[in-house]
C-alpha cells in the first residue's frame, strides 16, 4: 500500500523491454499525483492522473463496494506522491501494488452513486477519469478557495473548466457550462457515436492483389457503413479516422476514437495469404493470440508502424504489455460485437465465416472502448477479390456490419453489462 489521499492520486506509464518480472521499477512510468476538476455541467468531476509517461494499458474503472477501482498496467507510484484530504464524492484514495501493476482505489462518500469511464488526455501522457453522478446523487458542490489547494477546481458561473470527457458526446472543452444540478446519466451513456477506421491509407496500400489495394477497398466499405448508420440509426453520429487516401498512425486512430467519445470502434481490413484458395471473413478483438494464423495476421497489420516516424513508441507494448490485455476493459463487449459481425457475414452476406479470434492489434489497444478489427475477406483469392472490389460486395459487407452495430446498440440500451471483472 502506498498512500492515502483524495484529490490527488497516482498516474502511470508504459512497460519496458524485459519481462515484467525482470524490469527495474525505475523503467516503468509512475503516477506523480492526481487532481480533480469540477465539470462545467456541474454533474461530475474529471480526475486527472498525472503520469511521467504514456501508460501502456489500463483497465476500465469499476465501482465496487463504495469505491472506484482502477488498474494501471506496468505502472508504479512516484516517491513524491502524497496523500491529500479532499471534500467531495471521492473522500480519499489508496494506491496498491499488484505485481508490476498499480491498483488505484478511490473511496466514495457514503451515499455517492457514480458512473465512471477512462480515456487518454489528447495533449499529454496523463490519464483522465470521468466521474458522473448517477440516479439521484448529489450535485457537484462549490468549495472554498482554501479547499482548491487540495486539487479540486471549481468553475465560476458560465465558465468552463474540465470537460465531461469523450462519452459526453463531444471533445474535451465542448461541454456546456451550467446545467441541471441533477444527474442526466441516461443521456451521458447514450449510444451516440461510432468510429469507423478504414485501415491503411496514403503511403500504406495494405494488401495488394488482382489490381486492388486494401486501402481503397476498406475505404469504400467504411463510407457505405457510415452512411447506413447515419441514415438508419437515429441519434448516432459517425466519425471516420480517415475519409480519403491519407496515412494515419495506429496510435492516432485510437486517439480519434477516444476524443470523439465513441461507444464502438470498428477497424476495417482485407486479408492476404500465400495460399490463394484461402477465403472467408474473420473478426478480431484485443487479446492474446491463440493460433499461429492469428499471430500472422496480427504481425502483418502491426507492421504498419514501420512506416511511421516513431515506430519505437510501440516497443514496450510489443515486448510484454500486450500479454496483460486479456484482462483489459471492454474485452467481453468486444467479443460480443465480433460474434454479431461474424453471424451477419455468414447469414446476411453469405460469406464463409472463419470465426471470432483474438490477437494483440495495436490499433485496438489505442481505443478505450469496445473495439473490433474486421478482416472482410482475402484479396489474394481471385473470387473474393472480385467480390470485395465490387459495389455490391462492399454494400453487403457494410450491411452486415451495420446490422451487427444495430443489434449491439439494442443490447447496450437494455443495460448491456459485459465488462470484465
Amino acid at each position: 500500500m502506498l498512500g492515502m489521499g483524495p484529490a490527488e492520486a497516482p498516474g502511470a506509464r508504459a512497460a519496458a523491454k524485459p519481462s515484467a518480472a525482470e524490469r527495474p521499477s525505475a523503467e516503468r512510468p509512475s503516477v506523480e499525483r492526481i487532481s480533480f476538476a469540477a465539470r462545467s455541467d456541474r454533474e461530475g468531476y474529471v480526475v486527472r492522473v498525472h503520469t511521467t509517461g504514456a501508460v501502456g494499458a489500463y483497465g476500465e474503472p469499476q465501482v465496487k463496494s463504495g469505491a472506484i477501482v482502477w488498474k494501471l498496467y506496468n505502472t508504479r507510484a512516484d516517491d513524491a506522491l502524497r496523500a491529500r484530504s479532499v471534500p467531495g464524492p471521492v473522500t480519499r484514495y489508496r494506491a496498491e501494488r499488484e505485481g508490476e501493476h498499480l491498483l488505484l482505489r478511490f473511496a466514495l462518500a457514503e451515499d455517492a452513486q457514480v458512473e465512471v469511464s477512462a480515456y487518454r488526455d489528447r495533449a499529454s501522457d496523463d490519464l483522465l477519469m470521468n466521474v458522473t453522478y448517477a440516479g439521484e446523487g448529489p450535485p457537484v458542490r462549490h468549495v472554498s478557495s482554501g479547499e482548491r489547494e487540495s486539487g479540486i477546481t471549481v468553475p465560476e458561473e458560465g465558465k468552463e473548466t474540465a470537460a465531461a470527457g469523450p462519452s459526453s458526446g463531444g471533445t474535451p472543452a465542448e461541454t456546456a457550462a451550467g446545467g441541471s444540478t441533477q444527474s442526466t446519466a441516461g443521456a451521458r451513456w447514450k449510444f451516440d457515436t461510432v468510429v469507423i477506421d478504414a485501415g491503411h491509407g496514403g503511403k500504406d496500400p495494405g494488401a495488394q492483389a488482382y489490381g486492388l489495394n486494401e486501402k481503397d477497398v476498406v475505404l469504400g466499405i467504411a463510407q457505405k457503413l457510415g452512411g447506413y448508420i447515419e441514415e438508419r440509426l437515429s441519434g448516432v453520429d459517425v466519425v471516420y479516422t480517415r475519409d480519403d487516401d491519407r496515412f494515419v498512425t495506429l496510435r492516432n486512430r485510437g486517439r480519434i476514437a477516444n476524443e470523439a467519445g465513441a461507444k464502438l470502434f470498428i477497424s476495417l481490413h482485407a486479408n492476404a495469404a500465400r495460399n490463394r484458395s484461402a477465403h472467408g471473413t474473420e473478426t478480431y478483438f484485443l487479446g492474446t493470440h491463440k493460433t499461429e494464423t492469428a499471430r500472422k495476421v496480427m504481425e502483418r497489420e502491426n507492421s504498419v508502424i514501420q512506416l511511421e516516424d516513431n515506430p519505437d513508441q510501440y516497443e514496450k507494448l510489443t515486448n510484454g504489455v500486450m500479454e496483460t490485455l486479456t484482462q483489459s476493459a471492454y474485452m467481453r463487449q468486444s467479443e460480443f460485437l465480433a460474434d454479431l459481425v461474424q453471424d451477419q457475414f455468414e447469414h446476411r452476406a453469405d460469406r464463409k465465416s472463419r470465426g471470432v479470434k483474438q490477437a494483440g492489434f495495436l490499433v485496438l489497444w489505442a481505443a478505450s472502448m469496445p473495439a473490433v478489427l474486421v478482416e472482410t475477406g482475402f484479396l489474394t483469392n481471385r473470387s473474393e477479390a472480385r467480390f470485395l472490389g465490387s459495389d455490391r460486395g462492399q454494400a453487403l459487407i457494410a450491411s452486415g456490419i451495420f446490422r451487427a452495430v444495430r443489434d449491439f446498440k439494442k443490447q447496450y440500451e437494455k443495460g448491456l453489462n459485459l465488462a470484465s471483472e
